[in-house]
C-alpha cells in the first residue's frame, strides 16, 4: 500500500474526530458531554435524547482504517482469536463512531460510521476473505485499489439519525 501522507498528528485526529463526531450527535438533537483528560477510560461522549443516552468511543483515522485488536496479537494469536479477545474487552453498551478523514481537504467533512463492537468484530472477521484482520478497513477498493484483499464498511454504518437512536437505551 501506498504511504499516506498525514496532514494532522496522531492527537491532532483525535480531537478532530471528537469534535466531529459531537457536531454532527448536537445537529441529531442530541445533548452531548465530552471527557476531557488524559487516559479517560472505555468512551469519549454521553450522547443524551430525552431521558436516553449512548456511551461513545470515537476513532478518527487518516489512514483508511483503524487498528482495533492490533495490540492482542502476539505468537499463537492470531487475527480471529485476537478480534474474539477485542471483543469480549469491550465494556457493556458502548457504541463506536468512526471518522474517516482520508482523502478529505478541508472545507469537506470527513465521512463518519457507527457500530456497535458485534458488528466489528463480525466486520473484521469478514475481512481478507475471511482470514479476518485486527485492524477494521475503511474503504480498501477506493483508497487502496490495487491491495490484494478489498475490504470495506458496511454501507449500512453510515451516520445518520435514524443509525444512531437505534443505539439508545
Amino acid at each position: 500500500m501506498p504511504k499516506i501522507k498525514r496532514v494532522m498528528e496522531p492527537r491532532q485526529c483525535e480531537i478532530a474526530a471528537e469534535s466531529y463526531a459531537a457536531c454532527v450527535l448536537a445537529q441529531s438533537g442530541y445533548d452531548v458531554f465530552v471527557q476531557y483528560g488524559a487516559r479517560q477510560q472505555d468512551y469519549d461522549l454521553v450522547a443524551v435524547k430525552g431521558k436516553k443516552s449512548i456511551r461513545i468511543s470515537v476513532k478518527g483515522s487518516q489512514e483508511g482504517g483503524w487498528m482495533l485488536a492490533v495490540r492482542y496479537l502476539r505468537p499463537g494469536v492470531g487475527y480471529l482469536a485476537a478480534i474474539d479477545q477485542w471483543l469480549e474487552a469491550q465494556p457493556e453498551n458502548i457504541t463506536y463512531m468512526f471518522v474517516g478523514f482520508l482523502g478529505v481537504s478541508l472545507p469537506a467533512a470527513p465521512r463518519v460510521y457507527v457500530a456497535d463492537p458485534n458488528e466489528i468484530a463480525a466486520q473484521m472477521r469478514s475481512q481478507s476473505l475471511g482470514q479476518g484482520k485486527a485492524v477494521l478497513r475503511e474503504d480498501t477498493p477506493t483508497f487502496f485499489p490495487r491491495a490484494k484483499n478489498q475490504d470495506k464498511i458496511p454501507l449500512s454504518w453510515s451516520y445518520s439519525t435514524v443509525r444512531i437512536d437505534a443505539y439508545l437505551r
